[in-house]
């Protein structure tokens, strides 16, 4: 579903031009249809394109070791930060165009049924890797578990409207922890892609997740991307016993396969053709 905006006819025309400090957000919301039941669980994703996260520069433009939980870090952020190592002479906390650039806008999902919509229940936990989760993302330590004390003296990003110890409720998904920040901040390979948002459970083994039919999609939409060209979408996909639908690797085994297949061609007509006839096991002088 994309949700961008750019069509004069879509729900979310009115959010296209939105800025990263905007004090109202904006909402919309598209409805759509599923003509095929999804079975098993199902994942959300936001889709982003012309966004290219794997510029040099900006894939540097971060420190590993705040994100660890390095209390020196935190304080006294890596250079390669720069222009968004420190605000108003206080260290950023994340620091870093990854992080400054962070998807926020916010997806809610509803089934529609004899007009009565039914929010459909998203899990925002399990969605990153469980290495970056326990391994290379690490809130402070301190004395007590205090996030708010433990980043006192840090300053949030500039383009984000609160810190990152406020991005969530629960503790066990705030501050660096936080899922939603440890997604983005896996920088993607291609220009347009796509990340885990929320997962859908199945529930019940005689229901589908999703049953065929109407659904509404509500979005608050935070995040600017008509300045650069870029498009916004959101995905719904699930899987099979086979793992899940991803084109790439089919079409690079057919493609190899191919070039390899011709090449072979060629190579046995150009043997057979200008190859050495020669039986003789005798060595010519």
């Amino acid at each position: 579903i994309d949700y961008t905006g750019t069509e004069p006819s879509s729900p979310c025309n009115k959010c296209l031009n939105v800025s990263w400090d905007s004090t109202t957000p904006c909402t919309c919301t598209i409805n759509f249809t599923l003509e095929h039941s999804f079975e098993s669980n199902v994942f959300m994703y936001y889709g982003l394109s012309n966004f290219y996260q794997n510029h040099r520069r900006y894939v540097k433009s971060r420190d590993d070791s705040q994100l660890n939980g390095d209390n020196s870090s935190l304080f006294n952020p890596s250079k390669e930060c720069e222009p968004y190592r420190t605000n108003e002479d206080k260290p950023i906390a994340p620091c870093g165009a990854i992080a400054n650039s962070m998807f926020n806008d916010t997806l809610e999902l509803f089934r529609i049924d004899n007009d009565t919509k039914t929010p459909i229940t998203l899990i925002k936990k399990g969605i990153a890797w469980w290495t970056d989760k326990n391994v290379k993302f690490r809130n402070p330590t301190g004395d007590g578990n205090n996030l708010t004390a433990l980043f006192q003296g840090t300053t949030k990003p500039v383009n984000w409207p609160k810190p990152v110890y406020m991005l969530d409720s629960e503790p066990d998904n705030n501050g660096f922890i936080n899922e939603d920040f440890i997604v983005w901040m896996r920088t993607a390979a291609l220009p347009t892609f796509r990340k885990l948002y929320r997962l859908i459970e199945r529930n019940n083994n005689l229901q589908p997740t999703l049953q065929a039919g109407k659904y509404s999609l509500h979005i608050t939409y935070n995040y600017p991307v008509h300045s650069f060209d870029g498009r916004k979408r959101m995905i719904l996909s699930t899987i099979s016993w086979m793992g899940g639908k991803n084109p790439f690797l089919g079409i690079a085994y057919i493609t190899v396969g191919s070039i390899c297949f011709f090449l072979g061609v060629v190579l046995l007509i150009i043997h057979h053709k200008y190859g050495n006839r020669n039986t003789s096991a005798d060595i010519p002088n």
